[in-house]
């Protein structure tokens, strides 16, 4: 019986990958980038491994029609500051979704994965698109179509 190493698995991991689809039409965004983010992670494999990117690929379609509750839209803000003195930017919510839908999904995605050397790679597999349409119709299979 051969002795499972940690080569092993990621040689396995890299072989499993699979393309999941999600339609997040109507669904609430928390619960939608925490499923994103296991799936990125791949903790629904048997042989997942902290330390191993055995994650999978995920498309997420119609990010626009995204579910957010409570007063959200007009009360939550982004922050992000350049370094230099009076560089601090504060976007709300409402504004972010109008410009670009996808940009809350992904730091929701972003702040659900740990802080280690692995997550820009799992981000890497995230492929969001705010309507219906997208190029990755040929990478999933058949039965996983919507």
């Amino acid at each position: 019986m051969p002795i499972e190493t940690t080569q092993t698995r990621v040689e396995q991991a890299q072989k499993g990958r699979r393309w999941v689809h999600i339609d997040a039409e109507g669904k609430s965004l928390g619960r939608l980038a925490s499923n994103a983010a296991n799936l990125l992670r791949g903790k629904h494999k048997r042989y997942f491994t902290p330390t191993v990117d055995c994650g999978d690929f995920v498309l997420v379609t119609n990010v626009a029609k995204v579910k957010l509750t409570g007063a959200k839209l007009e009360q939550k803000t982004y922050f992000r500051h350049s370094g230099y003195a009076d560089g601090a930017k504060v976007i709300p919510m409402k504004l972010q979704m109008e410009r670009d839908c996808t940009v809350v999904f992904y730091l929701a995605v972003k702040r659900m994965l740990p802080v280690n050397r692995l997550r820009q790679h799992q981000l890497r597999r995230l492929k969001m698109f705010a309507g219906a349409t997208h190029p990755h119709s040929a990478q999933l299979s058949p039965e996983v179509k919507p």
